[in-house]
């Protein structure tokens, strides 16, 4: 557990794992699934935001202005989509070809590793 979490009361560890949990929340649901008031949401999400163990960007969600919480970049593992130093082909908008050179490459980097 990092320092910053060691020091978060019982609630905002809750809010953090929850944020983790889900990959990211609309404050609006933030609160309700914690079951808490949405000013006690509100502190808890600063709260986590303030000590970077969050993000919080402005957003509208059910016609609302809110934020949407997701967990601190640091947090999140991209391990699992790397193979040696190249990034998995399936990342991204783009149609992988699975007999495109790109597709190979990556394969076989993942045969390396092993």
């Amino acid at each position: 557990m990092a320092a910053a979490e060691a020091d978060l009361n019982e609630d905002e560890y809750a809010g953090l794992e929850l944020i983790r949990e889900t990959g990211g929340i609309h404050q609006s649901d933030f609160w309700k699934e914690l079951d808490v008031s949405s000013r006690k949401g509100s502190r808890i999400a600063d709260a986590l935001a303030d000590q970077d163990l969050i993000q919080r960007e402005e957003t509208v969600y059910n016609g609302h202005n809110t934020y949407y919480l997701t967990p601190a970049a640091r947090d999140l593992d991209f391990s699992l989509l790397m193979a040696g130093d190249q990034l998995s082909p399936f990342v991204g908008d783009d149609e992988v070809n699975a007999h495109s050179d790109t597709f190979s490459q990556f394969v076989m980097n993942l045969a390396y590793e092993e």
